[in-house]
């Protein structure tokens, strides 16, 4: 069986695809993303932009499951897309694929309604992960992997 996505919840009954929308506007780093979605078959991306304004016409038009979303982005910044996306959209997960590292912008951006955020130098340990987190309506944040376990053993003093 292959899960699918129903009112945010992952359900094993029926199969489906998880449909994507990535917004990113330097070309190597989506080319990259999807590579990384498309190992994943009930991932499928349906659409690749590269700005804040077409973003928000393309989440319209094509009412995505999940959008991945950078914030530098020309025309229109993430946090404003995804300000309006969650007006226009409001059932379409947000992630947030970036550079920006900022502690106010990652509160910005959970809230605004992100799902997962996640920074560019760490899409490759961490993206899946955050998909997976954000599917199943639980949050992931920038300080969040999946690949390291929690320390076993508080610090103590010396």
């Amino acid at each position: 069986m292959n899960p699918k996505l129903e009112d945010g919840l992952l359900s094993l009954s029926q199969p489906s695809v998880i449909r994507v929308l990535i917004v990113e506007d330097f070309q190597p780093f989506r080319e990259f993303v999807c590579s990384t979605l498309a190992k994943r078959p009930e991932l499928q991306v349906i659409a690749e932009v590269s700005d804040g304004l077409e973003a928000v016409q393309k989440a319209l038009e094509l009412k995505p499951d999940l959008i991945l979303l950078d914030i530098g982005l020309p025309t229109m910044n993430g946090i404003e897309a995804a300000r309006r996306i969650r007006t226009l959209v409001p059932n379409a997960k947000i992630i947030f694929l970036t550079e920006e590292t900022s502690a106010e912008v990652v509160e910005e951006a959970f809230g605004i309604g992100a799902r997962a955020y996640v920074q560019k130098v760490k899409a490759g340990r961490q993206l899946l992960a955050a998909i997976d987190a954000a599917i199943q309506g639980k949050r992931f944040g920038p300080n969040s992997d999946s690949s390291i376990p929690p320390a076993e053993a508080p610090l103590t003093e010396r």
